[in-house]
């Protein structure tokens, strides 16, 4: 017999609802009474050949303010009202089953919202009678400028001093900026070609909030992290698109071998992290695991560290020793098995402004401990959305962000003297910029593409070569799209018989053997992409 449910308690003195069952409606939305505190969502019973139930918290306008999903692995969701600043008393949940045994005209019955108000709200309006809260006072919004990041829209900053719903810069169509239209604003046109299909662009509509067939490629978004663990496969994580809302696919497994997409949230076990963007995932090739730290998702700030076993596909969490703040828009580099975490974002208690760090912490997970070598030399200015990359035993750092400021310097640590020291650089470089992409080309090479100058999204790509010290612009008709918040990495040809590790360690074979790929971000016209591009890395040495 199966005994699935999904059930939802909206007070702690209130017994549960339940809402899908194994012969119910695959979709089904309860109103939330203004008293309810928290809301817990949870599932009992075998999962079967189910897949996931995607939870949304909705406003009176059905704009989403907060998603979740369940999964066999994760059973149970909790949100609490004063984790949520558009929370008001027009509040819906929405629970929406995917795959299983669906019950004949549950396809039907996903293109409207079923209403259910339980008798503990039933005093109370209808949610659609319920008026859309007012926007910021003024002391909210003059702090959400005082020390404002470029993606105002989604990044941190903003979230954590505007509601989820009202998105400043948002046009009639509904398309979010990611970042303010600063005066006389510019930005390449995008054509057809260029701009992938958008889901969850423009108003919402009556159509169903989750699609009953399965999606074949990521949402478009940016904010996320794409990782390679082999030379076939890398594993994307978060992100968030249009309309402020945090992907509700948030896992993916991209195998190179034809360039598909394999949601992969459900194919591990164990906790999984929380929905997030401005985190950082890197991949340890030694232990085979990936290390997800930090990032944020509305006004919250993460200061965890969650490991994918890539060999058992598991989740686990790190119960660390050492203190290390909250951060978002690091940059996080391996190095001898430890990670090395420079910069971000960090939250200040209210009315202070949200600061920037110039702070270096390592993590060992050897010994699962957090600490602050000890640096001397010219150290970097406090910067969030910069790059980092460690070449010959060396991370250069480029650019980054610190409200009103936008750099396009060059910084160097000498991970054996523990030295930072200034690059005076050759050619002419990058224009100031943060949230760009850059990946390491070869032994003496890396790349830096796109981003945010402050005023709009960038479309133009250099290289850097460390033994010169001498910017080249490249001009590549793939790379002609503006785009922040992208990722950018390199792999090794589906066609090469190499391991992982001989491929980051055969410093002769990365001009034969090695792909840049370039997936999503986003261009501050509402664009959200959730397009890949691949090129050779030899062509692009060629042109240095």
């Amino acid at each position: 017999m199966d005994d699935f449910g999904v059930y939802v308690v909206l007070g702690v003195n209130d017994a549960p609802i339940k809402l899908l069952c194994a012969d119910g409606s695959a979709q089904f939305s309860v109103a939330v009474p203004p008293s309810a505190q928290q809301v817990v969502l949870f599932s009992k019973g075998r999962w079967g050949d189910r897949i996931c139930v995607n939870a949304e918290l909705n406003d009176a306008d059905r704009v989403p303010i907060t998603i979740g999903k369940l999964t066999p692995y994760n059973r149970c969701l909790t949100w609490e009202q004063w984790e949520e600043e558009s929370w008001t008393k027009g509040v819906t949940l929405t629970a929406s089953l995917e795959g299983g045994r669906l019950v004949k005209g549950d396809s039907d019955l996903t293109l409207s919202m079923k209403e259910y108000t339980p008798e503990s709200a039933m005093a109370h309006s209808p949610v659609r009678e319920v008026k859309r809260k007012r926007g910021q006072t003024g002391e909210e919004e003059e702090r959400g400028k005082e020390n404002m990041c470029p993606n105002e829209v989604v990044s941190s900053f903003s979230e954590k001093s505007t509601p989820l719903r009202k998105v400043r810069g948002q046009t009639r169509g509904g398309q979010t900026r990611l970042f303010p239209q600063g005066e006389g604003q510019g930005a390449a046109a995008l054509t057809p070609q260029n701009i992938p299909p958008q889901r969850g662009k423009g108003r919402q509509t009556k159509a169903p909030i989750t699609q009953t067939a399965p999606l074949v490629n990521p949402s478009g978004r940016w904010g996320q992290s794409l990782c390679p663990i082999d030379p076939q496969t890398a594993i994307l994580i978060g992100g968030q698109g249009s309309r402020m809302q945090f992907c509700k696919d948030p896992m993916w497994k991209l195998c190179t071998e034809d360039m598909s997409w394999v949601p992969a949230e459900t194919l591990a076990e164990g906790p999984t992290p929380e929905a997030r963007i401005g985190h950082t995932a890197t991949y340890d090739p030694d232990s085979k695991r990936i290390f997800v730290f930090g990032g944020s998702k509305n006004k919250k700030w993460f200061n965890d560290v969650h490991i994918l076993d890539t060999q058992s596909w598991k989740w686990s969490t790190v119960e660390a020793q050492g203190k290390v703040p909250p951060l978002t828009y690091h940059s996080c580099s391996m190095f001898r098995g430890e990670l090395f975490v420079l910069g971000g974002v960090f939250p200040r208690p209210h009315p202070e402004p949200d600061g920037c760090s110039d702070s270096l912490y390592i993590f060992d997970p050897h010994l699962s401990i957090w600490y602050q070598p000890i640096v001397t030399g010219d150290r970097p200015a406090p910067r969030s959305g910069h790059s980092a990359c460690v070449i010959q035993g060396k991370i250069y750092v480029f650019g980054g962000w610190d409200t009103p400021l936008c750099f396009n310097d060059m910084y160097m640590l000498d991970l054996g003297l523990m030295e930072f020291s200034s690059v005076q650089t050759n050619g002419s470089p990058p224009s100031p910029r943060s949230w760009h992409g850059c990946v390491l080309l070869s032994d003496s090479t890396f790349l830096v593409h796109g981003g945010y100058n402050g005023n709009q999204a960038l479309n133009d790509t250099f290289t850097f070569n460390t033994d010169t010290n001498t910017w080249t612009e490249l001009v590549h008709p793939q790379l002609s799209v503006p785009r922040a918040g992208h990722s950018i990495i390199t792999m090794a040809l589906a066609n090469q018989n190499l391991s992982f590790e001989d491929d980051c360690n055969d410093r002769n074979s990365d001009r034969t053997h090695k792909t840049l790929l370039v997936f999503g971000g986003g261009d501050n016209e509402g664009n959200f992409y959730s397009d890949l591009t691949t090129l050779t890395v030899a062509k692009l040495l060629d042109q240095n």
